[in-house]
């Protein structure tokens, strides 16, 4: 980690109000159905690892507490799923979309929501032992990841399992931010942005049984035609055949997806 990136959870919390991760996925009017359709079938067309690496299914019938929801579409997945989801953001506005996707998809008693901040989750969301704790791409934006997985520990006992999205140093994207070609997120000026080694991830999970780290993800479209809803490759992707381009994927993939288990 840099631990010279460093802001207060205000201006954390600042940053997510003004513009939710994901809000402009779709340009339906906001909130409504048709909204929150195209919201998933982008992010998941975009991202699609993200569904093998959650793996809704598996989880019917069980205890999920998602740490850092956003505007929910892994929870209402999750939901859909038959989980039983307690999901928690630091972002009001964030929370605010999520919990009226629920509404509109008839999940609300599948899903408990809570604003709260991940450094402080025992204060607000009463402790208990969660089957799966689900976190992706959210603790490396936290003034301070220690505390916030020292937290989340609180909700695992010896058969809950942790799966976590972190950013990874040693990646393309990674390489193209200090370069000064790339920015961490779709907005600029995000506060905490921490990316890590995996020697960091299991300095941050010393408490676990670390089960899985691996790599993945590198965004491949013009971002100036993708913004417009258009998909199209950068020159230097496009000319890689698949199989190269999903090799470089898992060594220089921007999310490292973390599997652990409290040891």
């Amino acid at each position: 980690m840099e631990p010279s990136m460093r802001a207060d959870i205000q201006t954390v919390q600042a940053y997510w109000n003004a513009r939710p991760c994901n809000i402009r996925h779709s340009a339906q009017p906001v909130g409504t159905k048709e909204y929150f359709d195209e919201v998933e079938k982008r992010k998941y067309f975009v991202e699609p690892h993200i569904a093998d690496f959650a793996q809704f299914e598996r989880w019917k019938g069980k205890k999920v507490l998602e740490v850092g929801c956003g505007i929910g579409t892994d929870t209402i997945n999750f939901a859909r799923a038959g989980a039983r989801v307690t999901a928690v953001d630091l972002s009001d506005e964030s929370l605010s979309l999520a919990k009226q996707r629920a509404k509109i998809f008839n999940l609300e008693q599948s899903v408990s929501f809570y604003h709260a901040n991940t450094e402080e989750l025992s204060s607000c969301v009463p402790v208990a032992p969660y089957d799966l704790v689900y976190s992706f791409g959210v603790i490396h934006h936290t003034p301070n990841p220690n505390r916030a997985i020292e937290q989340i520990q609180r909700y695992m006992d010896s058969s809950s399992e942790l799966r976590m999205m972190l950013y990874a140093k040693n990646s393309w994207k990674n390489i193209m931010i200090e370069a000064g070609f790339d920015q961490p997120e779709a907005q600029s000026g995000c506060p905490i942005a921490f990316t890590f080694t995996r020697q960091e991830v299991c300095d941050l999970l010393h408490g676990f049984q670390i089960l899985d780290i691996r790599q993945d993800h590198i965004f491949p479209f013009v971002i100036e035609k993708y913004v417009k809803y258009e998909y199209e490759i950068t020159p230097w992707f496009s000319a890689m055949p698949k199989e190269m381009f999903a090799a470089l994927e898992k060594s220089l993939g921007w999310h490292m997806l973390i599997t652990a288990r409290p040891a």
